[in-house]
């Protein structure tokens, strides 16, 4: 479902989306992109709180909750509900994050009656079926058998389990075999009142649709669910445990799965802007980063490398790894240690940051070329606790910044050469 590409008037000024706020009679508030030119109509929407909302020993709840919201709601069943999708072309899903539990909707404006007709049974009144739940459930955990020997998956799970040990980061989002059997289809429908409520719903509307209609259907879809608590303003980040521990998963395979974290930046840290300059440089670009250079095209050492940062609601990470033979594991991780402590000590070059920065900002408008693209890039900016407006400032907030902020970043982020890592396979001299 593809839009027009917003324009802008010079790569500084950003993608030229306008973004109208929309409040409905009830108080549900929606940020509306108008798009008449094409006939259809993408809805993005988070409600706060998602894998972490998982009562304890039920890893998997939310997860499971997601995939069962679009098999029957209202009169009609699992086989109904998923027909009239079919019949009208709807596309309609939810999907259970760390920190949200999030939903999209994409229909023909045409259809759009029925879409958000089917929207608000969806939320307002899912059935949860037995046997629903029984075939939806077996699903789950199919996947989750297939993945068990997964290196990439038990790699992932064990780094957040050894990094938020006791918090609901550190379990696994889609749970595993034993938490997600245990669910039953009560306590899943009380957890879905408890994670449908307006308090920090954020929600993004781009397509056929005009504000005076838009704010009718809010009502329609949204304004009968339960107000909820507000949001809990984040405090201090949660300390990453285990910096500077490398553990092992033992697994007969040819190749070891690295994974490592070390500490990271909260999305509204004053420092975030030029981090994320600085990460493009370590591990954020493809073909260019330093870890794409070193490990891949100089050594040969793996296909490929990367890093990121990874702001979460409650804390904030720096998360990297590779794949590569177990013989050849530590000097990839050596590798990895080496280019963060040339950055600690001496900074990237000039060049490094202006070709970081040309590349963050030039690429920019990409994200905005079709109308789920920019529904969903706009409900990242309102999750995160953005306005609008920073449309217009992201890229000049990245072109000030120098040299000095990325080495100073550097040595903030670096300098402590402490990492924690996670690795699967059989390496040699790792630990």
């Amino acid at each position: 479902m593809n839009a027009p590409i917003p324009a802008a008037a010079t790569s500084l000024a950003g993608p030229s989306v306008p973004v109208q706020k929309v409040r409905s009679p009830a108080g549900v508030e929606a940020w509306l992109v108008e798009e008449h030119s094409l006939p259809l109509i993408a809805v993005d929407f988070a409600f706060d709180g998602g894998a972490t909302r998982d009562p304890e020993n039920a890893a998997g709840s939310a997860y499971l909750v997601s995939g069962l919201l679009d098999e029957g709601a209202g009169d009609l069943d699992a086989e109904a509900f998923q027909g009239r999708l079919a019949d009208h072309a709807i596309s309609l899903g939810f999907d259970a994050r760390r920190d949200d539990f999030h939903g999209h909707l994409q229909t023909l404006s045409s259809h759009r009656d029925t879409a958000f007709e089917l929207l608000a049974l969806a939320l307002n009144a899912p059935r949860f079926d037995e046997d629903a739940v029984a075939r939806v459930k077996g699903q789950v955990i199919s996947g989750l058998q297939r993945q068990a020997q997964n290196p990439e998956t038990l790699c992932r799970n064990a780094l957040y389990a050894a990094a938020f040990p006791g918090h609901p980061y550190g379990r696994p989002e889609k749970g595993d075999v034993d938490s997600v059997s245990r669910l039953e289809a009560p306590s899943l429908k009380a957890l879905s009142r408890d994670l449908l409520a307006r308090a920090g719903l954020k929600l993004v509307v781009v397509g056929d649709i005009t504000a005076d209609e838009l704010a009718r259907r809010l009502d329609q879809i949204f304004g009968a669910l339960p107000q909820g608590l507000p949001r809990a303003q984040p405090g201090e980040p949660l300390p990453i445990q285990g910096l500077g521990q490398t553990h092992v998963i033992d697994l007969d395979v040819p190749q070891t799965v690295l994974r490592f974290v070390g500490p990271g930046l909260m999305r509204h840290d004053p420092d975030f802007i030029a981090g994320s300059v600085l990460n493009h440089i370590l591990g954020g670009s493809a073909f260019t980063s330093r870890l794409f250079m070193e490990v891949r095209e100089k050594r040969g050492l793996a296909y490929g490398v990367s890093s990121s940062l990874m702001p979460l609601r409650q804390g904030a990470m720096l998360v990297g790894g590779t794949a590569t033979k177990n013989e050849r594991a530590a000097e990839s991780m050596s590798v990895i240690r080496e280019e963060m402590a040339k950055l600690a000590d001496e900074g990237p070059s000039e060049h490094e940051v202006e070709e970081a920065k040309r590349y963050i900002i030039g690429s920019y408008p990409l994200r905005f070329d079709t109308s789920p693209k920019i529904a969903s890039e706009l409900l990242g900016l309102a999750t995160n606790g953005f306005e609008p407006e920073f449309l217009s400032e992201r890229n000049r907030l990245f072109d000030a910044v120098t040299l000095a902020d990325v080495r100073r970043v550097a040595e903030r982020l670096f300098g402590d050469p402490r990492l924690l890592v996670q690795a699967v396979g059989r390496p040699v001299g790792l630990v």
